[in-house]
């Protein structure tokens, strides 16, 4: 998949119309490992039959592989000479094959040499495989592709010594000792999956045990494996695990089916994690933990992640995806139970501004750009590009709203008939659509246009009150903007919850036309089917503030004329914890653009009292959650506010958003103080929500309070980076530092650095706090970071908390002026497709949307794009996202 070069011409487009089920079925494969660094040879027996559901005429056994040497192949036993079949980089084609037979290839590969990291691969001194999507194909030859689902029996050997632990999915069956040094294991996954699931590792691994008893009595064995060294940071997974699995139980009925469930930490990773069939392979950063080197966020994190996987066992391992086209069929579905239950074990309120602070910043952002694409994508070029927050989180966003139009009660009943109808199947995202109809006697068909329509609805929202009628009319239109390939889009299917606040603060029971229900609750569900639509409250008393699309039930941008004392008043009394925040955030947006109008205009700056004030009730709302309030007291990202502007102004957003911060410090300086001290704790640390929330608004008010630069200030971040007993605490202060050029700055760098040095995740922390900040010179920084001893290009890790984080993190140094960012970036992406196409190919999205910016900037970033699609040999992932981006 990664190595498939263009030569010039444009690589192949894969279509969604065009899918054709596979002319033959691999039942069973029987897979043969002979591990070695640099030559593994590989023997795949596979129990091969015709597809009677194929009407093709033409009867070719089509097996996929890349950079694999062919040793021999055999059908029935007979070796086939070369005139038998067709061998080319890209596949073996084998023709003239019984209906029913046993095909047997032997391949040489290079795990060592396998910079790519799909397929089998070297991470320190460990074997580890990725498959999803395309990677079984660097293993051996096979019909890489989801809809061909087999049981497998894998045979791994190798030298004892090194690799004294070895690993595939299901259960092991059988082990022994053999010669010249070797052991070997065999593994039997009893349950039909797709290739890639399938998984393996071997290395020296420490490995933490635990058990968990299923709802049915049965004992399953619970293993993590990482290296010796992280042997103490175990705990927090596998308790995860244990919540997951008790969760998945509990809310949809989901039992574990495998006797041993295990996960493998790995440092070179190219995703999170991979839910692969009972053996879990994660990226380190995803499992490791200890409150000396993980943060509040990372166990959070991690517990979500572990939960996710784990999810996958039913949403998208037992039931999996027909094709790629498919891909939110799993991953949205699972998204959406993952943060459920993160949701259920910590602060809703704080998980739902969490998940759509993702959709605003980063997914409507993309619905507005070249890349702009629906969950469910019709073409591609390369698949792994389309692992993307459209694909997972307003996908999971589009699964939440079936939620919301059936009910909770509803949705398990359909989940059940789809589990049930569908188990051992590869299905599509209208067989998941039938069984939540078909459970809950409800058309959908309209609902379908979430999957087929790329962009992200806008609301014209209007109301009147009619002091006569005591009635309230809410007029709603609407909209969704031309994307790549569509005009004219078909409404969509919105469901939108809404209360009416009257002038007390306090929710107005809902009684709405007769033509269209009645409810007399404090708040309800709207279905929007049409473009315009109209809904008329009565028994309203005096003129209400609408609150409108409250927890976000819709992916959707909400256009209503709400002034700033409406909004200050939201932010002061919306029963709903979302829509309260969100107000403020409102406030916040229409405070920036103001400020960056006087910019532009080169007035005087001022920020409003009306807003210092709320910003003050909601700091010392002893009644508010501490999460929320942190949440509440941080401004809008300079991406998100970019969004706000037809043209980005990137250097009067980042002085706007300076300036904003810089007077809530100098106003509200007491009250953080306050808020401050208050927080202060030497207790042992505590993953539960309520300490997260004490950490959390400690790190918000003294990122506000180190703005003013008051020595008795930096002592006290000073005394915090020093003596703090967790990594959140210590990492709050070490950030804060990182924004001012001074000797305290580089001194704590330095000691930071030297106390983490042999810990890959805390140096991944180091590398990431320097490269977002402020420094004047921050480029200059990170290109002498790039040659630091702790760093490389080939771990994806290291290049997402330095070059990543530089470039999508730091927008205004990014987006220089001279253009000096786009350059770097260029040379980065360029220096790693040959090495790592998929990560090089993420890089490039910090540019994908150019045309949103002034012309000098344009012309800047165009060259550097023109001059990537230029080289010659460059990768399908990274043509596909560069050619996307030039064309607009």
């Amino acid at each position: 998949m990664a190595d498939i070069k263009s030569t010039g011409s444009t690589p192949n487009t894969i279509f969604l119309k065009d899918y054709e089920s596979p002319v033959y079925l691999v039942k069973h494969v029987k897979l043969h490992f002979d591990l070695h660094e640099t030559e593994t040879i590989v023997t795949s027996q596979l129990a091969v039959n015709l597809n009677i559901e194929n009407i093709s005429l033409e009867k070719k056994f089509v097996l996929d592989g890349q950079n694999l040497e062919l040793l021999s192949v055999k059908v029935n036993g007979e070796l086939l000479s070369i005139d038998d079949y067709a061998c080319d980089s890209e596949q073996l084609v084998i023709t003239a094959i019984p209906s029913r037979c046993e095909v047997e290839i032997q391949t040489r590969i290079n795990p060592e040499n396998n910079k790519a990291l799909e397929g089998l691969y070297l991470s320190s001194e460990m074997f580890c495989t990725q498959c999803e999507a395309q990677g079984f194909r660097r293993i051996t030859y096979f019909p890489d592709r989801p809809d061909v689902m087999s049981t497998y029996e894998v045979t791994i050997v190798a030298d004892k010594n090194k690799y004294p632990v070895l690993l595939s999915n299901g259960n092991l069956v059988a082990k022994g000792e053999s010669e010249k040094g070797k052991h070997w294991a065999t593994w039997q996954d009893p349950s039909l999956k797709p290739s890639y699931l399938f998984a393996l590792v071997a290395g020296d691994l420490f490995c933490k045990e635990d058990t968990f008893t299923t709802m049915s009595g049965r004992v399953i064995s619970l293993q993590v494996f990482v290296e010796h060294e992280n042997s103490h940071k175990c705990d927090h997974a596998l308790m995860s695990l244990k919540q997951a699995m008790k969760w998945d139980e509990d809310t949809y009925g989901r039992e574990y089916d495998l006797d041993i469930y295990m996960i493998v930490a790995v440092n070179d990773f190219n995703m999170g994690a991979m839910e692969n069939k009972g053996l879990n392979v994660f990226n380190a950063s995803c499992v490791l933990a200890s409150p000396d080197t993980a943060t509040d966020a990372d166990y959070y994190n991690i517990q979500s992640i572990i939960a996710h996987e784990y999810f996958h066992n039913w949403s998208g391992n037992r039931v999996t995806c027909r094709d790629w086209f498919q891909l939110s069929l799993k991953e949205g579905f699972t998204v959406f139970r993952d943060q459920e239950f993160s949701a259920d074990l910590n602060s809703r309120a704080v998980k739902r501004i969490d998940d759509v602070n993702v959709l605003r910043n980063h997914q409507f952002a993309q619905d507005s750009g070249p890349m702009a694409h629906p969950i469910r994508p019709d073409h591609y070029i390369e698949i792994s590009n389309f692992y993307t927050v459209t694909v997972y989180n307003k996908g999971a966003e589009v699964v939440r709203m079936i939620r919301n139009l059936v009910g909770g009660e509803g949705f398990r009943k359909g989940t059940d008939l789809y589990f049930e109808r569908h188990d051992g199947q590869a299905v599509t995202t209208e067989d998941f659509v039938k069984a939540i109809e078909d459970a809950n006697d409800i058309d959908l068909s309209l609902f379908q246009n979430w999957y087929s329509q790329a962009g992200t609805p806008e609301l014209e929202v209007s109301g009147s009150y009619s002091e006569t009628d005591e009635a309230y009319k809410l007029d709603i239109v609407q909209s969704c903007p031309d994307t790549s390939g569509q005009t004219n889009k078909k409404p969509f299917h919105i469901p939108l919850q809404i209360g009416l606040i009257d002038e007390n603060g306090f929710d107005i029971p809902l009684f709405l036309d007769g033509n269209k229900g009645s409810s007399g609750s404090n708040q309800m569900t709207l279905e929007l089917k049409n473009k315009s639509e109209s809904f008329i409250f009565y028994n309203v008393n005096s003129a209400p503030v609408v609150s409108i699309n409250r927890g976000f039930t819709s992916p959707v941008k909400i256009k209503i004329q709400h002034s700033d004392d409406e909004l200050s008043f939201l932010f002061s009394h919306d029963r709903d914890e979302f829509n309260r925040w969100d107000a403020g955030q409102s406030l916040a947006i229409n405070t920036l653009l103001n400020l960056i109008k006087l910019i532009r205009e080169k007035q005087p700056l001022v920020i409003p009292d009306n807003v210092i004030n709320s910003y003050r009730q909601t700091l010392t709302n002893s009644e508010l959650d501490r999460a929320l309030i942190a949440q509440a007291m941080t401004l809008p990202s300079e991406g998100y506010l970019a969004d706000q502007l037809d043209i980005v102004d990137v250097d009067g957003i980042h002085q706007a958003r300076t300036f904003m911060r810089m007077e809530l410090a100098k106003s509200l300086r007491r009250e953080f103080e306050h808020v401050f001290q208050q927080g202060q704790s030497d207790a042992v640390y505590l993953f539960q929500a309520d300490e997260m929330a004490r950490r959390d608004l400690n790190q918000v008010c003294l990122s506000y309070l180190m703005l003013l630069q008051d020595d008795d200030i930096i002592s006290v971040c000073m005394n915090q980076f020093e003596n703090a007993n967790n990594m959140t605490d210590v990492l709050s202060a070490l950030n804060n530092l990182t924004h001012y050029d001074t000797e305290l700055r580089q001194q704590a760098l330095d000691k930071f650095y030297d106390k983490w040095k042999h810990d890959a995740q805390v140096v991944e922390k180091w590398f990431a706090i320097q490269a977002t900040s402020d420094l004047p010179d921050i480029l200059a920084k990170v290109k002498i970071l790039m040659q630091h001893e702790a760093f490389t290009l080939s771990n994806p890790n290291k290049v997402r908390s330095l070059i990543g984080r530089f470039c999508a993190g730091n927008i205004a140094h990014f987006h220089a002026a001279d253009g000096s960012g786009y350059t770097f970036l260029a040379d980065q992406v360029l220096a790693l497709d040959s090495m790592n196409p998929q990560i090089a190919a993420r890089l490039i999205q910090s540019m994908s949307r150019w045309r949103r910016y002034d012309d000098k900037r344009q012309t800047l970033m165009r060259k550097q794009l023109e001059r990537i699609l230029a080289k010659k040999g460059i990768s399908k992932d990274v043509y596909e996202i560069t050619s996307r981006s030039l064309e607009g």
